[in-house]
């Protein structure tokens, strides 16, 4: 299955609670690589690259977060980079 990139913005319950040390070990689980961090806003971005299964699972199990409550989603495709890994910024 091709790659894709996608960029995303969570609105809620999401600094604070472990929503990017979660998000970084999702996505290694499932071998997405990219990034995510706080803005000054209280939102998360986050950047993300695999498969299209692969990222919609990461962003699923981030909604499913015991401590986090995700209000809105907003999200847009990017064209893929081909990084390895993911990291908090």
């Amino acid at each position: 299955m091709d790659k894709i990139r996608k960029h995303f913005i969570f609105h809620g319950e999401v600094q604070g609670v472990g929503f990017r040390w979660n998000a970084m070990h999702i996505a290694r689980k499932y071998g997405v690589s990219g990034w995510a961090r706080n803005l000054y806003d209280g939102t998360v971005e986050m950047e993300a690259e695999g498969t299209p299964l692969d990222i919609a699972t990461l962003v699923d199990e981030l909604k499913a977060g015991r401590w986090t409550y995700v209000e809105q989603i907003d999200e847009k495709t990017l064209p893929v980079q081909g990084g390895y890994g993911f990291e908090i910024r």
